[in-house]
């Protein structure tokens, strides 16, 4: 089933994917290295570029632990305030990117970062999959009318369900897309269940491509248009021995040139036809068949532990005590990541607002019915 993916006139399928350049935060708030990112991005053959406009308080609490980098263990929330950059410079990138001749989109990951983004009048928007059970923010973007691309790791079926029925209920016409992708660092090649792409499609009715995390080039990436995979996003570097968050899974520029010429010599390609292309280039059949999978939507192995956590939830701004009733000042939608309790989904805000705590909380939890509904 090979839906299109429209953007203005410009239509991409498998037979000719829309290939994004996920630059992401790897700029590391260096504008003349983002100018050459983007630079890297159109030799290598991309269709878009794609950055993220990160604001720490839209993402995390304070209290989300550490990361694990190579000047050591460095505070998480800590990490992202210093990727936060004022809205000029995003303007930069994005005039610079389309005199250059590609499109521009970027991440957003609440209100602050989406009204900076539309500002700017990107090509798509672009939701990660930690953000696909943040409804209202998802709503309010698809309200804007221009096209719109949802990653779904470390989802369920349900979850990119409900997603996809909180667009439709604003924009029920809107260009649709959606990501199959793993939410691993790297991404075991053995566990992307491909072949489960063209099953999304046909559930949803929808255009569906890959987010690809795994470490190799163009395996993964060139199998997926086997199963009508009509945009490829894959993240870019200057180096994999940079520091960026994500440039340890990232392709170098030649790798990301390699992977585009690879993706366009198969695309419009049988399904034998890329198999042997792939058999060719060193790819085991035994690697394809397991890459492949079975087309039923599950965790992977990988991300069973990252469910709920990577994904939003309601948290305490602040310590609170029991007595208290629960303002809007006082809860925060975040990812929960590594060290801290699950609370509530988004969905559940307006829910418990006005609630009165029966109990004492602490800065960073996840707030939970227990924490309101009187004990009797």
């Amino acid at each position: 089933m090979d839906l299109e993916f429209a953007i203005g006139n410009k239509v991409f399928s498998s037979k000719h994917p829309l290939i994004i350049a996920e630059i992401g935060t790897s700029h590391g708030g260096d504008i003349h290295k983002a100018f050459e990112m983007i630079d890297n991005a159109v030799w290598a053959g991309s269709d878009a570029v794609k950055f993220q406009i990160v604001y720490a308080d839209e993402i995390l609490h304070p209290n989300s632990g550490y990361v694990k980098l190579p000047e050591g263990d460095v505070l998480l929330y800590d990490r992202f305030k210093l990727l936060e950059k004022p809205l000029y410079f995003y303007a930069e990138i994005a005039d610079y990117a389309r005199k250059k001749g590609v499109m521009f989109s970027a991440s957003v990951f609440g209100e602050h970062s989406f009204q900076d983004l539309l500002s700017l009048q990107p090509d798509f928007f672009k939701v990660a999959s930690p953000e696909l059970n943040y409804h209202s923010l998802i709503i309010d973007i698809a309200k804007c009318n221009v096209p719109l691309i949802l990653s779904t790791g470390v989802s369920r079926l349900s979850d990119i369900e409900s997603a996809i029925e909180a667009v439709r209920s604003v924009a029920p016409n809107l260009p649709l897309a959606i990501l199959h992708c793993i939410t691993s660092y790297p991404a075991p090649e053995s566990e992307y269940n491909i072949s489960l792409i063209e099953n999304l499609s046909k559930i949803f009715g929808v255009s569906v491509g890959l987010s690809d995390h795994s470490l190799h080039p163009f395996f993964i990436p060139s199998l997926s248009l086997v199963f009508s995979s009509s945009i490829i996003e894959k993240h870019i570097c200057s180096s994999r021995n940079a520091k960026g968050l994500d440039d340890k899974i990232a392709l170098e520029p030649s790798d990301f040139k390699l992977m585009c010429e690879s993706l366009r010599e198969v695309e419009g390609k049988t399904k034998e036809e890329i198999i042997a292309y792939l058999i060719k280039k060193g790819i085991s059949e035994k690697s394809i068949f397991e890459a492949i999978g079975n087309g039923v939507k599950f965790l992977a192995p990988s991300e069973l532990r990252n469910y709920e956590r990577t994904n939003r939830s309601i948290h305490y701004v602040h310590d609170m005590t029991a007595g208290t009733p629960i303002r809007k000042e006082d809860i925060c939608i975040v990812r929960t990541e590594k060290v801290l309790s699950v609370g509530l989904p988004p969905k559940m805000t307006d829910t418990v607002l006005n609630s009165i705590l029966q109990r004492d909380v602490k800065a960073g939890e996840g707030l939970q019915f227990n924490d309101i509904i009187q004990k009797g």
